[in-house]
């Protein structure tokens, strides 16, 4: 009886929050009346590859009249997944190759890019191509046409002309057709005799040749060539200088194949560095080019300070040199506003992003593809602000920017169409993001390789509308598509595979296959303990809280304690004992105590409980309020009527203090203290507490009605004398 009026009397909800995720969701969720479930989430990301993911802080698994409660730290039904963060970085502008979308990686090296565009075949049209001359990173310095004279010898004079041709080309941006001419240039040079001059028209072939390799994805080659001039200048001694330009081209490359040796490419990029100040001077434009790829390499590690500083002093010598609406300019602003973005510094990134707008689309034109993702790096500081509406439209502008410069089947598009998703779950409109994220999905099928870790991560997002839906066969079916892509892109012992698992194992719960839910949480713990290699560990406490959710819906009272208890040993050693995760855990035992009829331990428990969410979560959270009715609920089914009353006054007096929105669950303990007052035969005061109650329940327009409640009506005389004639 006391289970079934905890279950009829409380409303409880259930909120998913955020765990680092720039654009992590928000939503209502459920506290408990029986054990909480708690599974770890390790999702990538909303598609974007960069911070952590969201997780699910509250969430309510019910089985009958009794309830478990869910573990608000782990539970693997977070918001909507927004992982792996990635860092907002415009390719473009050379912060890296991880472009911002809902969260996509995005390599956007042409190499990669023309994998992409196989995988489209005639679907839709080749993904943009990033052209890399419309940002100065240093590759093109070599740029004048060599000149020739009557005393230039017949080889030499033809090298030079079929060099002067590629220029021309490379000017054109037709990177391939300059590539083919500066090799027929290689051919004519080769029988001539090595000279002063002759090295000096290798280098500028070798140099030219490596831009070109560098454009066309071949970036192998293009390091052959760029270490080959490298050779060249160092063995002729044709001057610091051109040994700093070769060495700003062999950093740059690094860079774009990871930073794997990050200190190695800082130590190229400062030895050009103090070459160019030495040599041209210190406010002079290949300093400030030589600044901006420092503060890249900053960005991606995390020093944005250093970025920061380094991005200042570009865009000042940039602005001096080159003229405030310089390309160039554009793109030190927006990484400049890209390190603000990233360390919480949301109005000065703003202010980037605007001053970018205010003349970029002037040199780039209205559609190009930056354009689009400053719209949605706007969009996203909107989105952090909760301004939703603001944020809705700029992502949209983005979305139809994007299209328009990169056709309907990019990974780009896929970002925003899942940050778009994001958006409408946070407003709970889920009809319009299953749409959104079913549509970017379509994209990612076509644009990616087959079980890409973004598509993973949307179906990931489909499984949570499903859910939300209370679809959950729908969200089992996905997941099941998740593990099998998991499987073949994944070590099946890799953690990913046993969040999934964990996943799956709660879609069963819910829908009431503790036998299968058992098996793959089972599953999910065992690839958690070959991974740690020890049971201290958050994963693992939350998957014995699970396993222990699944045993007592079996009632399997005995095994399910000990889970709890295994979970709470691990949660107190590493978080202390007094952390609201450690409160689910004596919140489940205390449960289990009272299930098998042990209410005085239930008690002890339960005060434990309150004692540790008061100390984690204040007076006045909600959690407090739920426990103090549990509490209040034990002491009127053993009899204690006034410790009853007392735990019941002190939850009503804490929902008075809230707002007014929350005044339907002042009526329904009005409605437990009026039961009180009932089997205590004080009728005025019965009366007064039901009238109350009824009076909130029809102002507030709720299907709430006043539950008329008590034990062993016919027998009170027994207990409670007074209360004969009444009952």
């Amino acid at each position: 009886q006391i289970t079934k009026q905890i279950t009829n009397m409380n409303q409880t909800n259930k909120r998913l929050c955020p765990v680092a995720d720039s654009t992590a969701v928000e939503e209502p969720s459920h506290k408990r009346s029986r054990p909480h479930s708690n599974n770890t989430t390790s999702v990538l990301q909303s598609n974007e590859g960069e911070d952590p993911p969201a997780q699910l802080t509250s969430a309510a698994i019910r089985n009958g009249n009794r309830k478990l409660e869910v573990d608000p730290a782990t539970s693997n039904f977070g918001s909507i997944d927004l992982t792996p963060q990635a860092k907002r970085t415009l390719v473009g502008f050379g912060d890296s190759d991880i472009s911002l979308c809902g969260d996509l990686l995005l390599n956007d090296t042409p190499d990669e890019q023309s994998s992409i565009t196989t995988a489209l075949g005639d679907k839709g049209r080749s993904p943009y191509i990033y052209q890399r001359q419309e940002y100065d990173e240093g590759m093109y310095i070599y740029r004048s046409p060599l000149t020739v004279n009557n005393d230039t010898g017949a080889s030499i004079r033809s090298a030079s002309l079929l060099v002067n041709v590629g220029l021309s080309h490379i000017c054109r941006g037709k990177y391939n057709e300059a590539r083919r001419w500066l090799e027929l240039a290689l051919v004519r040079i080769a029988t001539e005799p090595r000279n002063t001059h002759t090295s000096l028209t290798l280098f500028f072939i070798r140099h030219n040749l490596g831009h070109c390799q560098y454009h066309l994805g071949n970036n192998d080659q293009a390091m052959k060539s760029y270490q080959q001039a490298l050779s060249i200048a160092s063995a002729n001694k044709f001057g610091d200088i051109h040994v700093a330009a070769c060495l700003n081209c062999i950093a740059v490359l690094l860079f774009h194949d990871g930073l794997k040796n990050s200190e190695k490419i800082l130590d190229l990029f400062n030895h050009a560095l103090a070459t160019y100040k030495s040599c041209k001077g210190v406010r002079s434009a290949e300093v400030a080019t030589l600044l901006n790829n420092i503060g890249r390499v900053y960005y991606l590690k995390n020093m944005y300070d250093k970025a920061l500083e380094a991005y200042t002093q570009a865009l000042s010598i940039r602005k001096e040199v080159l003229g405030c609406t310089s390309i160039d300019v554009a793109a030190t602003i927006c990484n400049k506003g890209q390190s603000h973005h990233q360390q919480g510094q949301l109005g000065e990134a703003m202010k980037c992003y605007e001053e970018f707008l205010s003349f970029a689309p002037k040199q780039l034109g209205p559609n190009h593809r930056d354009i689009a993702i400053i719209y949605k790096c706007m969009a996203e500081i909107h989105h952090e602000r909760k301004h939703l509406d603001q944020a809705r439209g700029m992502y949209e502008k983005a979305l139809q920017l994007g299209r328009a410069a990169l056709g309907n089947y990019h990974p780009e598009l896929a970002s925003t169409l899942n940050k778009l998703g994001n958006l409408y779950f946070e407003m709970q409109d889920l009809d319009t993001a299953l749409r959104y994220y079913k549509e970017g999905l379509k994209v990612e099928q076509i644009a990616l390789e087959h079980g890409h870790p973004h598509v993973i991560i949307t179906l990931m997002n489909i499984a949570q509308i499903h859910r939300h839906r209370n679809n959950f066969a729908a969200a089992l079916a996905t997941y099941h598509e998740v593990h099998a892509l998991q499987l073949k892109s994944c070590c099946p012992d890799s953690l990913e595979i046993a969040a999934t698992l964990s996943n799956m194992g709660m879609l069963q719960h819910q829908l009431k296959s503790d036998s299968s839910a058992f098996e793959f949480y089972q599953e999910a713990l065992r690839i958690q303990r070959d991974h740690y290699g020890s049971d201290d560990n958050l994963d693992i406490a939350s998957t014995l809280n699970s396993i222990g959710l699944v045993l007592f819906n079996q009632n399997v009272y005995k095994l399910a304690k000990e889970c709890f208890h295994d979970s709470l040993r691990i949660r107190q050693k590493i978080l202390g004992p007094n952390h609201r995760d450690v409160a689910v855990l004596w919140h489940n035992i205390a449960t289990i105590c009272l299930e098998t009829g042990d209410d005085d331990r239930a008690i002890k428990f339960y005060e434990e409980t309150l004692r540790v969410e008061r100390e984690a979560l204040g007076q006045k959270h909600h959690d407090v309020v739920l426990t103090l009715q549990h509490l209040g609920l034990v002491h009127q089914q053993q009899g204690d009527l006034e410790k009853s009353l007392k735990y019941f006054s002190e939850a009503l007096e804490i929902e008075q203090t809230k707002d007014w929105e929350k005044q339907t669950a002042v009526g329904k303990l009005l409605n437990l203290i009026g039961n009180i007052h009932l089997q205590q035969a004080r009728v005025e005061d019965m009366m007064e507490c039901y009238g109350k109650a009824s009076r909130i329940y029809r102002y507030r327009g709720h299907n709430d009605t006043l539950v008329i409640a008590g034990y062993n009506f016919y027998g009170l005389s027994k207990l409670h004398p007074p209360c004969a004639p009444l009952a």
